[in-house]
């Protein structure tokens, strides 16, 4: 197997329990938008979180991921067959996918291979979509706090192509037809303990805490608790989710 840059397996059940998920209107448009609902193939799975909501509207998902770790992680599901793979090596059968989804993952592709398996795996009017997420929102006292956290305190821990989901994939190219696509929003009811975990599913956090022996949410977790409000509040967490869908 190539090697890939792996950023999460070292905390994958973190990953797994903190993260936000992909809002449930998308998966629906997109199976809408498929030439049908045979299969679809979630490449950079990580744990499957884009998995299951595929999993809802198409017959059978393959999702994979190179992170055994990653795999392992992920919640069995009847309709979904999860492979330990790179996405620029896919063991699809040539024309099988009605769909090709990437959820917060192309950023660490090679995109030239991974585009050639496209090619191969897509059957006619396939689609290629893509979905990310940028940077939190709670309000401006929250977010503050944040964002000195995202951008000051971990600022040398994140991996250079962070900067390409902060962009939202504008500088990455795309050789397929473009479709136009609705917006959906992105969003998560969270007390205080699950926004900290997810402020410590971060691979700047965890590289921050590897080099340095210190947990820097920890630090920051005073002043986010005292612009969070009373203890236990729900509040509602918003994230940028930008989408890139095309067709062969």
């Amino acid at each position: 197997m190539t090697t890939f840059k792996d950023h999460f397996s070292a905390h994958a059940t973190l990953y797994r329990d903190a993260r936000p998920l992909p809002p449930v209107d998308w998966f629906a448009w997109l199976a809408g938008q498929a030439p049908d609902n045979a299969l679809a193939w979630d490449a950079g799975c990580g744990n499957g979180q884009a998995s299951r909501g595929l999993a809802a509207h198409f017959e059978r998902v393959v999702a994979t991921d190179p992170s055994t770790t990653q795999i392992a992680q992920a919640l069995a599901h009847p309709a979904i067959d999860y492979r330990v793979e790179p996405a620029e090596h896919s063991s699809l059968a040539a024309g099988s996918a009605s769909l090709v989804s990437v959820s917060q993952a192309l950023h660490w592709f090679d995109l030239e291979a991974f585009h050639a398996q496209v090619r191969r795996v897509a059957r006619p009017g396939a689609l290629l979509a893509v979905s990310a997420y940028g940077n939190c929102s709670v309000d401006r006292a929250v977010d503050a706090v944040e964002w000195k956290l995202y951008a000051e305190t971990l600022a040398g821990d994140w991996p250079p192509e962070r900067a390409l989901v902060d962009e939202g994939y504008r500088g990455l190219a795309c050789p397929f037809a473009p479709v136009a696509t609705p917006s959906f929003a992105m969003q998560a009811q969270w007390n205080l303990p699950q926004f900290l975990a997810y402020l410590r599913s971060w691979s700047a956090t965890q590289r921050y805490l590897r080099r340095t022996g210190e947990d820097p949410v920890e630090a920051a977790t005073p002043a986010l608790a005292d612009a969070w409000g009373e203890e236990g509040r729900v509040r509602t967490v918003r994230w940028p989710f930008f989408t890139r869908v095309s067709r062969l």
